[in-house]
C-alpha cells in the first residue's frame, strides 16, 4: 500500500478519501469506547508509517498467512507475519555495480550475495535481530532480508526489506525476496513504449 494513502495531508483529497474509507468501520463499532480504541490504534499505525516515510519508505505490505509447512506442530500451523517495505536511498553517483556493492559493505549482515538481474545489479543481505527488553515487548528474533537495487540514474538505490519473526522459515522468505527482486523494474508499466505509441 502506498504510505500516502494512510497518512495524507490533513486538508487533502487523500484525507477525505481516507475518512470515507474508514466510515463503515467506525459505524460498525458496537459502542463509542470501541470506536475510540479503533481510532487510537489507527493513530498509532499512522505514527509508525510516518516514521517509515521519514526513513525513505514509499510502500509497505503486510503479510499474514497460515504456516502450512508446520501443520503437525503443537502450534497447529499458526499464523506467520511478514512486512515488505520499499525505500529509496540517495547515493553518491557511481556505476550501478559499485553502488550495489557499497550498499552491503561495512554492515553486520550474513548471506551477502551479488546478482545480475533484469533490472540490473542487486546485492542481497540478511540479518537476525532480537529487540531489547523494553516496555514488556517480547524478545522474539526478527529476520530481515534486504535487496539493494541501484536505479539506472546512478543517484539512488531502491531497498526492498522483507522482515518476519518466522526465523525457522528463513530459506522460504529468502526465496520470496529473491523472486520479488527478479521481477522488479524501474520502467513505468503504465507508460507505453515508443513502439506501442499511436
Amino acid at each position: 500500500m502506498p504510505l500516502d494513502a494512510l497518512i495524507p495531508s490533513p486538508d487533502s483529497q487523500g484525507a477525505d478519501d481516507l475518512r470515507t474509507a474508514l466510515a463503515p468501520f467506525l459505524q460498525a463499532a458496537p459502542d463509542e469506547p470501541a470506536r475510540q480504541r479503533f481510532i487510537a490504534h489507527l493513530a498509532q499505525g499512522q505514527q509508525l508509517l510516518g516514521a517509515l516515510r521519514e526513513a525513505g519508505t514509499v510502500h509497505c505490505s503486510i503479510g499474514v498467512h497460515r504456516d502450512d509447512l508446520d501443520e503437525g506442530a503443537a502450534s497447529g500451523g499458526g499464523p506467520l507475519l511478514s512486512f515488505l517495505t520499499v525505500s529509496w536511498r540517495a547515493t553518491a553517483v557511481a556505476p550501478r555495480a559499485v553502488t550495489a556493492a557499497r550498499a552491503v559493505s561495512g554492515v553486520d549482515a550474513a548471506g551477502v550475495e551479488y546478482v545480475e538481474l533484469p533490472a540490473g545489479p542487486v546485492t542481497f543481505s540478511e540479518s537476525v535481530r532480537t529487540p531489547r527488553a523494553v516496555d514488556g515487548l517480547p524478545q522474539v528474533p526478527l529476520v530481515q532480508f534486504r535487496a539493494h537495487l541501484p536505479h539506472p540514474d546512478c543517484k539512488r538505490l531502491a531497498v526492498f526489506t522483507l522482515s518476519t519473526t518466522a526465523v525457522g522459515h528463513r530459506d522460504q522468505y529468502r526465496a520470496i525476496l529473491h523472486r520479488i527482486a527478479s521481477l522488479a523494474t524501474f520502467e513505468n508499466p503504465l507508460v507505453p513504449t515508443s513502439s506501442e505509441a499511436p
